[in-house]
């Protein structure tokens, strides 16, 4: 049963000026998060404005990732709304050596409950041996998927791991309720991670771990060692940048907190913008407290 720790961190794509991967930069973050409580690195998904990637772009980041990665699992986002693309993207993956693929809801075309048991049933028997997580988040997908279908998956040996990103802890509990043990839950949003550790979840998939990974770890440690109010100080005090980082759409917020801690990860591209500027005086207020911010 493999593990992906407690803080899996979903990691931006630096851009140079000409908007091109900026893969040496690319390279340093990689080794930068494994240093600072990354415990598995979650390469081209929503935070790696994987919708903007091209094939190619994709494959030479997982390549880059997992060179520098070093002990620290590399899990490859490897979703579509195509079953076919999907399973293209997930045989590569995993014949590139990674640790186990991200797998999002199909978006846009909205498919039934069992057209979604169907898509992740196919992917599953496309790559018999290669841990996949499934990855839920309604508010962007525009369908949610239920926990009694969650259930459903987690009978397959190689479906291993959910995201939940629904922001809904009755969800969670059910999906804990009807899951095994071994299978195991990630909260998708930094803020509802201690809440979620409440009801059975295993740890984060982050954003906010790109600043504060170290913190984000000893906090689930301090939860799992029964320090429980050690472990709601901690989220107290990273709250606000919790929630500074999701003034706007994500990676907008993160990619300049990044710059802000003198990263040249470049603008997102478009369809999303450079981070206004409210949203970066609530980073730098967020971060300042933190005592993040170069002196």
């Amino acid at each position: 049963m493999i593990d992906f720790g407690r803080v899996m961190t979903a990691m931006i794509v630096p851009f140079a000026q000409d908007g091109s991967v900026n893969y040496t930069i690319v390279e340093q973050l990689t080794r930068n998060l494994v240093a600072h409580g990354t415990d598995t690195l979650v390469v081209c998904g929503t935070t790696g404005e994987s919708p903007t990637l091209t094939w190619d772009e994709e494959y030479e980041l997982f390549r880059v990732v997992k060179q520098a990665a070093g002990s620290a699992k590399v899990m490859a986002g490897t979703g579509s709304n195509s079953t076919r693309e999907a399973i293209a993207a997930t045989e590569k993956a995993a014949k590139l050596g990674l640790d186990g693929s991200l797998q999002v809801v199909p978006y846009y075309n909205k498919p039934p409950q069992e057209g979604l048991a169907a898509h992740f049933r196919a992917i599953a028997a496309a790559v018999p041996e290669f841990p996949l997580m499934l990855y839920n988040i309604p508010g962007r997908t525009g369908q949610n998927l239920l926990p009694e279908t969650v259930a459903q998956l987690a009978e397959l040996p190689n479906i291993v791991a959910i995201k939940e990103a629904s922001g809904n802890l009755d969800q969670v509990s059910a999906v804990r309720r009807l899951t095994p043990p071994t299978f195991k839950i990630y909260s998708g949003d930094d803020s509802l991670t201690l809440p979620m550790l409440a009801v059975g979840a295993s740890g984060v998939v982050s954003v906010a771990s790109h600043l504060v990974g170290d913190r984000i770890q000893s906090m689930i440690r301090a939860f799992e060692a029964g320090q429980v109010n050690d472990a709601l100080t901690e989220h107290l005090a990273l709250l606000p940048l919790f929630k500074a980082l999701f003034l706007t759409t994500n990676p907008i917020p993160v990619k300049a907190a990044l710059e802000l801690l003198g990263w040249e990860v470049g603008e997102p591209r478009l369809p999303l913008i450079p981070c206004p500027d409210p949203v970066r005086q609530a980073l730098k207020q967020a971060m300042g407290e933190l005592d993040l911010l170069p002196q």
